[in-house]
């Protein structure tokens, strides 16, 4: 046998347009090969449902691989220095992750590689920009986000990917045996994810079907039907784009070429747009990286924040009164997954109506999201809370009534997953806290027994947070 090439797979969980797998082809065998890396991640290693779902995709990949994926758990330094010396190695070749904690380990796996006189060839495989190349005239990142998107733009090309040659792999017989991946210990207790696995199936095939159904029926109202939770216009592709099992330049590109001449072109520059934003995180994330749990608008420091973990059980568990912020909670539990609408409205309710930190939020998202990402996840928190780059502005703050009489005007979202609403009428399921008593029990429903009463008034919440939000923007114009 020749020489034989490292390929790690980390967040790039496919065969097809995966640069480092399809240049390793090339050059001979290859050992493939996954670590689970939970030293080093600290406290971003995967949430719950994340767990699941990533145990599901190596699955498949190593199904793709002909059953000849290694699997580890460790700390990757250690791991691949000991596949160098048993292999004899001289080169390794993977796709590039942008974490904070990523960063920091891989430059020092290159390093200890380089001086091992191994070579290590890293790309680019899950953004469409990378965060050094994205910036401003002089060198600095983008805070805000439509000049970011528009200089990007005039630098994206779709080109064709290099394609990976499977007729050409090579893989090298896995010594490990088929308990390889249930050593790790990914799944968590089956009640976490019985009900999830109805409605997911992860991996390169299925993010195909996935996409293929998107351009199918959602990508022709995608500009206004993506602002309705009931209406199926989203494409549900963030959880196969945060694994890596296909890239955002596939989904543009097959988007591109199957929607060509059919006149859809502002629909596709909507979605692109929302592409973008994950990219712009993303650069956010590498230029600052403290705004996994720090405030990036450092004057929120001083916001004084009420932290009620009675009201914080509440909005968990999807019991807070109003309708449309329950529906949201409990299809995130019930699914691994809440439409993109109800993030912004349940997130600004925690913030601005409940008064409680961004950060339990984005906590919970982490744990209970299939596509919890680190990036998208920090940054759209700190959007809704008004504290980070490019954020909603402080007397932005989203109604859940009148948001879910304009977004849910049927009540169809909330019937789906506040199921004790099922029977109560279009004009009083918005809001049935405010109904008169008489009138639900003719429904039978009675709040408070069928159903829970509103946790916070919404005006007084809301002039709360506008007298905390307007003092603290005065405080900072002082000092």
């Amino acid at each position: 046998m020749g020489p034989i090439f490292l390929v790690w797979f980390r967040q790039d969980l496919r065969i097809e347009d995966n640069p480092a797998l399809s240049i390793a082809t090339n050059t001979g065998t290859i050992l493939p090969f996954f670590i689970l890396d939970e030293k080093n991640a600290g406290q971003w290693k995967a949430g719950t449902v994340s767990r699941w779902w990533l145990h599901e995709s190596l699955q498949q990949l190593n199904l793709s691989l002909d059953n000849k994926l290694w699997i580890f758990k460790g700390d990757p330094n250690n791991i691949i220095k000991k596949l160098v010396t048993d292999h004899n190695i001289k080169a390794i070749y993977w796709n590039r992750c942008y974490e904070p904690w990523q960063i920091k380990r891989d430059k020092l796996i290159k390093s200890t590689l380089e001086h091992l006189g191994v070579s290590v060839y890293t790309f680019n495989a899950n953004l469409l920009w990378e965060p050094w190349e994205n910036l401003k005239q002089d060198n600095t990142p983008y805070k805000i986000f439509t000049p970011f998107y528009k200089n990007g733009v005039k630098n994206l090309t779709l080109e064709p990917s290099i394609p990976t040659n499977i007729s050409k792999l090579q893989l090298t017989n896995c010594a490990q045996d088929h308990t390889k991946i249930a050593s790790l210990k990914l799944l968590p207790p089956e009640i976490r994810y019985r009900e999830i696995a109805k409605y997911w199936s992860p991996g390169e095939t299925s993010a195909k079907e996935r996409l293929y159904s998107f351009i199918g029926t959602g990508i022709e109202n995608y500009k206004n039907g993506r602002n309705f939770p009931a209406q199926n216009s989203v494409s549900r592709l963030s959880p196969y784009i945060h694994f890596g099992e296909i890239s955002p330049r596939q989904i543009l590109r097959e988007i591109a070429g199957s929607t060509q001449g059919l006149k859809l072109e502002e629909q596709l520059e909507h979605f692109r747009r929302e592409l973008a934003w994950r990219d712009f995180s993303y650069s956010l994330l590498y230029h600052f990286p403290n705004i996994t749990d720090q405030n990036m608008n450092k004057k929120f420091d001083q916001y004084p924040w009420r932290d009620n973990r009675r009201l914080l059980e509440k909005w968990q568990k999807g019991e807070t009164g109003f309708p449309l912020i329950d529906a949201g909670m409990r299809q995130l539990r019930r699914t691994g997954f809440m439409h993109n609408r109800v993030r912004m409205i349940t997130g600004s309710f925690l913030v601005k109506n409940l008064n409680i930190r961004w950060q339990y939020g984005a906590k919970w998202f982490w744990d209970y999201l299939v596509d919890a990402d680190l990036a998208n996840n920090s940054c759209s928190w700190q959007w809704v809370a008004g504290c980070g780059a490019d954020a909603a502005p402080y007397f932005r703050i989203f109604n859940p009534v009148s948001q879910s009489e304009k977004f849910d005007p049927t009540g169809s979202y909330i019937r789906t997953y506040v199921t004790e609403l099922r029977k109560c009428p279009d004009k009083l399921i918005h809001d049935p806290g405010s109904a008169s008593r008489a009138e639900l029990k003719t429904h039978g429903i009675e709040i408070g027994l069928h159903y829970p009463a509103p946790i916070v008034d919404l005006r007084n919440s809301r002039n709360a947070a506008l007298t905390a939000y307007k003092a603290l923007k005065e405080q900072a114009q002082r000092s």
